[in-house]
C-alpha cells in the first residue's frame, strides 16, 4: 500500500515513520508514505499556490494548477485521488476496510478556504471528512486515515493486537476491557473474566458489547446484522431495562 500526500506542510507527516504500528509497518515495507509539497508546482517565484475568491469572500483559495500538477506527478492507473474536506462523507470503519483494499491513495489536503472546485469536480475521486466540523486543514485527516488503513493490512497487526473485536469493525462497540490489579481501589474485575472458561468468556463479551454500544451508539445497532446469539442479547437487555 502506497499513501502519496499532497499537501503544503509536508514535514507535519515526519513523525509518522516512528509513530507505533504506523513507524513499524513503514520498517517492514508494508506501507509506503511520501509527502509531496504542493507548493513545488506552482510556477510563481514566490512559490504562490492561493489566490482571492471570485465573487468576492473573506480568505484565499487554493489555485488549481498546483494542485493539478501535484496529481499528475504521482497519479497512477491504480490510484484513487481524496479529498479530505468537511463537505465529504464522513469516513466510517466499512469505509477503512474499502480502502485498505487499494494499492495507491491520493491524500489531497486543502488550506485556507479551500480549493478550486474545478480540481474536486474533476481531478478528485472521492471527498471524506472526519465529522461536521471545520479543521485548518486536510493534514490531521489524512492522518487519520492512514492510520486507520494501515492498521488493516495484512500483517500489520499481530495476532495480539487483531483489530477483528475492536470498536465499529463488525459493526459493535468493543467489550469493556481489564488488567491488573484484580482490585483497583476497591473496584473488582468481573469475576468470569478470572474463571478460564473460554467460552463463557467469549459469550460474557459478547453481551458486553452489545449492551455498551445500546447505551452508547444506539443508532449502531442494526438488527439485520446480528447473529441469532446477538439477537438474543439484544431482547434480554432491552426486557431488563424495562
Amino acid at each position: 500500500m502506497k499513501f502519496s500526500i499532497l499537501t503544503l506542510f509536508p514535514e507535519f507527516f515526519d513523525s509518522l515513520n516512528d509513530y507505533s504500528i504506523i513507524g513499524r509497518a513503514i520498517k517492514e515495507e508494508k506501507i509506503k508514505i511520501e509527502s509531496v509539497n504542493i507548493r513545488d508546482f506552482s510556477e510563481n517565484k514566490h512559490g504562490q499556490v492561493d489566490d482571492y475568491s471570485y465573487g468576492g469572500g473573506p480568505g484565499m483559495v487554493m489555485q488549481p494548477g498546483p494542485i493539478y500538477r501535484a496529481i499528475k506527478s504521482v497519479k497512477q492507473e491504480n490510484s484513487k485521488v481524496i479529498y479530505l474536506s468537511p463537505q465529504g462523507k464522513v469516513l466510517t470503519q466499512e469505509k477503512l476496510n474499502e480502502l485498505s483494499r487499494l494499492e495507491h491513495i491520493v491524500l489531497l489536503n486543502g488550506h485556507y478556504e479551500g480549493i478550486d472546485n474545478r480540481i474536486v469536480e474533476n481531478y478528485v475521486d472521492e471527498e471524506l471528512s472526519l465529522g461536521d466540523f471545520v479543521l485548518t486543514g486536510g493534514e490531521i485527516a489524512s492522518m487519520t486515515l492512514i492510520d486507520g488503513v494501515t492498521r488493516l493490512l495484512p500483517g500489520v497487526l499481530s495476532s495480539k493486537e487483531s483489530y477483528e473485536s475492536e470498536s465499529h469493525y463488525n459493526g459493535l462497540l468493543e467489550y469493556p476491557q481489564y488488567t491488573r490489579p484484580q482490585n483497583f481501589n476497591d473496584f473488582e474485575v468481573p469475576e468470569v473474566l478470572l474463571s478460564g472458561n473460554h467460552k463463557k468468556i467469549q459469550q460474557y463479551r459478547v453481551y458486553q458489547s452489545i449492551k455498551v454500544t445500546l447505551e452508547k451508539r444506539p443508532d449502531l445497532i442494526n438488527r439485520s446484522k446480528l447473529s441469532d446469539l446477538e439477537l438474543k442479547y439484544l431482547k434480554d437487555i432491552l426486557a431488563e431495562g424495562r
